[in-house]
């Protein structure tokens, strides 16, 4: 029988329902909770570059799994990796000296951004050792991503995982956090207070 969320029928995707809102797909659910945080660039330069480096990380995304899950890998590998430092090259020339991608304060990109560069640290290891300032922007991700603030009402809880969506569900009063996974990694963001996260039964 169909599941629908409005006009979508929704068996396998992951959703939302925050009060009125309903939606649906990795992306418009991550960067609906990016908004209501204040993740998406403050001025127009921030969220042009925002913009930029989503589109850039889907692309990449989509090039690399292209290469890995091709029956012809091996074949495809080689070229990939010949082009690798050129891209690496354009990341890290985008990043410049700064502290995230859009600048000194932290954005949904960060994450995609992270992602994209942890995967290709396990496709070729040596892929940043020539970009110090993304080795420095990993690393620096990771103690920021992984760090729990002491009083913020957040703790360590085991995953679920549904379709392209990490739950982290936390009893009430404290508030879920969830983890948005676009299909290469995960993105640590709050979700709205009252929020109800759906795991679609079977996967």
């Amino acid at each position: 029988m169909p599941m629908t969320l409005g006009y979508w029928d929704i068996r396998g995707l992951p959703y939302l329902i925050d009060g009125p809102h309903k939606i649906t797909q990795s992306n418009a659910i991550l960067r609906y909770i990016a908004r209501k945080h204040n993740l998406c660039g403050e001025t127009e330069e921030e969220k042009i570059r925002v913009d930029i480096l989503e589109n850039q990380a889907m692309d990449v995304s989509n090039e690399l799994a292209r290469v890995c899950y091709s029956p012809d890998f091996e074949k495809l590998k080689g070229e990939y990796l010949e082009q690798l430092p050129g891209m690496m090259k354009l990341f890290s020339q985008f990043l410049g000296k700064q502290t995230w991608f859009v600048g000194e304060k932290i954005t949904f990109v960060d994450f995609l951004a992270y992602d994209i560069l942890d995967l290709h640290r396990i496709f070729e290891p040596k892929c940043l050792d020539a970009f110090p300032n993304l080795k420095d922007f990993v690393a620096r991700f990771e103690v920021h991503q992984y760090s729990v603030p002491p009083g913020s009402g957040k703790v360590s809880v085991p995953l679920l995982r549904s379709g392209n969506v990490k739950l982290a569900r936390i009893p009430y009063p404290l508030k879920i956090s969830a983890a948005v996974e676009l299909g290469w990694g995960c993105c640590w963001l709050p979700a709205p207070q009252g929020s109800r996260w759906r795991l679609q039964p079977g996967l």
